[in-house]
């Protein structure tokens, strides 16, 4: 099962650097459309992390068409995390995010029509390439900063409706992942989720080609030469199995010398969404709605089939869908078409 999760997500990744999809065919709105403000948010949790990544981190928000005309109104808020390898944005112009959102709110588009809505969109580009959200002393903690701090400087600074059940949190790969994550951590904030494509589900850390590379790189000018996708699984180490002790990329690898490290290794499987759920998966039942999805020539199907399994045996209510399509190619129009309605119809509008 971990070579499954493993060799999906490096396939994954290197599908994300492609060229974008065909846009859609170009349809005039006949009212007003939405617009894009691109911010800087201080993450008090980021700062000192051992990577040296900044804690002022970039944001794109998108307000939707009604937003200037209309000031007394106030929005539900979905927030989307963005996958591996890319940046903030790289992920608004590769899935067409601003386009989809102003096709979804003002009816334009092939889908259903959703309600008008803030979209945040945070960057978590690291030094390795993606934090994978998550806490850790080398990457920061990501959980705290997109539940608590970015989530409060949203509603401090926009007119949101500052509840849970007016908050919404989505994202794709990478971002599937930290969907899954933080929702199971803080029902506290969110009312409703959609992941697309999560990765992670089941990572056992195990030896194979891609741990003895890994090893290979003991430098930070190593590091940051490699080219994209190679730094996957350090990524994943920094997130999941810091060690502040092992200069200068303070991580520890699961496998030593072709080994497998079973104290490295229960960090990785503690931190995958399948153990997780089996942990904190009562804390999505507090959830009004759960979607998830995933193309059928994607390889990270047979993960997601299996987090849906886990699911249904926990008594976890959620929809599952299978979609013709592989990791990267129909995202932009998933989020128009599905996402988007999805969160119009179960989040809270006052």
């Amino acid at each position: 099962m971990a070579v499954v999760a493993i060799a999906a997500f490096a396939i994954a990744s290197i599908h994300a650097q492609g060229p974008a999809p065909a846009p859609a065919a170009a349809v005039a709105p006949s009212g007003p459309v939405g617009t894009i403000e691109q911010i800087t948010v201080h993450g008090k949790s980021l700062e000192g992390n051992l990577d040296g990544d900044s804690p002022d981190r970039s944001v794109i928000v998108y307000l939707p068409p009604g937003y200037t005309s209309d000031p007394q109104r106030r929005y539900p808020v979905v927030y989307l995390l963005h996958g591996y390898g890319l940046q903030v944005s790289g992920w608004m112009r590769l899935f067409r995010i601003e386009n989809g959102a102003n096709r979804a709110m003002t009816g334009i588009g092939t889908g259903e029509r959703a309600r008008d809505m803030i979209l945040v969109n945070p960057d978590a580009y690291s030094f390795f390439d993606g934090s994978f959200y998550s806490r850790s002393v080398t990457t920061g903690d990501w959980e705290t900063f997109i539940a608590d701090e970015l989530v409060r400087y949203i509603d401090s600074h926009y007119r949101t409706l500052a509840t849970r059940e007016s908050r919404g949190l989505g994202g794709h790969s990478m971002g599937g992942y930290g969907t899954f994550r933080i929702a199971m951590k803080r029902p506290d904030v969110f009312g409703a989720m959609y992941a697309l494509s999560a990765c992670c589900a089941m990572d056992k850390g195990e030896p194979g080609e891609q741990m003895t590379t890994a090893a290979t790189y003991t430098t930070r000018a190593q590091v940051a030469a490699l080219r994209y996708p190679n730094k996957g699984t350090l990524a994943r180490a920094a997130a999941w199995s810091p060690n502040p002790r092992n200069a200068p990329l303070f991580l520890d690898l699961p496998v030593k010398e072709g080994i497998g490290r079973a104290d490295v290794q229960a960090k990785w499987l503690e931190n995958s969404l399948i153990p997780m759920l089996e942990t904190s998966g009562d804390n999505l039942k507090r959830y009004t709605a759960i979607k998830f999805d995933v193309g059928t020539m994607d390889n990270l199907l047979a993960a997601n089939q299996q987090i849906d399994a886990a699911m249904t045996k926990l008594g976890i209510r959620h929809a599952f869908e299978t979609y013709e399509g592989d990791h990267n190619g129909k995202i932009a129009e998933r989020l128009e078409t599905k996402v988007l309605p999805f969160f119009s119809a179960s989040l809270a509008d006052k």
